[in-house]
């Protein structure tokens, strides 16, 4: 597979079809994605703009790439300096990986980040650098005010998993406190998705507002669901 900065350079490309264009830019989240891949593009394109008729505005996936592009150059620094400090320990013996893991390495099902998985529509708000730049410096020890993931330090929301509660936070559903049990419960999206209907950007206007009408009626029973925009508590089902 060709490399970031070989898509993120067709982003930029004004030869190239838009559509060829746009599609290099769901490449390069393919090789990098803080909040996941479906969240990620979700937050760019409301951070970029990014119309549901990509001609009505052309430099927006060019947007869109540059913010992914900045995110990655200060995770790649860091990588860097943590792929040197675990050569550095090998050497000494110390083969075992120290907690907490880097960031870029827990596992999108066991993480506490695993919601935005889930559901693509609860990911931070925060510009992807700036979650970057949290998330390493908690990494070196930094002790941050709020949500480790995007800082809000406001009332936890008590998700139920059928036998015990989950606290989560506010504004980004990080998990803050996992069920009692110790098991990792599946999310239930607040909203049912179609990755089609993200794709399509279902969620923006043709201006690249968002679309104030969304979620009703975006989610048709052909899709296999008949959501009509009521909204529900969000809850992790246990079963």
């Amino acid at each position: 597979m060709a490399s970031f900065l070989t898509h993120r350079a067709r982003v930029h490309d004004a030869g190239l079809p838009l559509r060829r264009r746009h599609s290099a830019l769901r490449t390069c989240l393919t090789l990098f994605a803080p909040y996941g891949f479906r969240a990620t593009y979700h937050h760019l394109t409301l951070n970029a703009a990014i119309p549901r008729q990509l001609e009505a505005d052309p430099e927006a996936p060019v947007r869109a790439v540059e913010e992914l592009h900045e995110a990655r150059v200060l995770w790649l620094a860091r990588a860097e300096e943590y792929a040197a400090q675990r050569r550095a320990e090998k050497r000494t013996g110390r083969r075992a990986v120290a907690n907490p893991r880097p960031w870029w390495l827990r596992s999108r099902w066991d993480g506490p980040d695993r919601v935005w998985h889930q559901d693509p529509f609860r990911h931070p708000s925060l510009r992807l650098s700036e979650y970057v730049r949290r998330q390493n410096a908690i990494l070196d020890g930094a002790e941050l005010p709020g949500c480790p993931a995007c800082g809000d330090e406001g009332p936890r929301v008590l998700s139920s998993t059928g036998h015990g509660w989950v606290e989560l936070c506010r504004g980004c559903a990080w998990v803050l406190e996992p069920c009692p049990c110790g098991e990792r419960h599946p999310f239930e999206p607040d909203i049912p998705f179609s990755w089609n209907r993200i794709w399509q950007r279902a969620h923006m206007n043709h201006d690249g507002t968002p679309n104030p009408h969304w979620p009703a009626g975006w989610f048709s029973a052909s899709e296999g669901g008949g959501y009509s925009g009521s909204q529900r508590p969000a809850r992790l089902d246990g079963g």
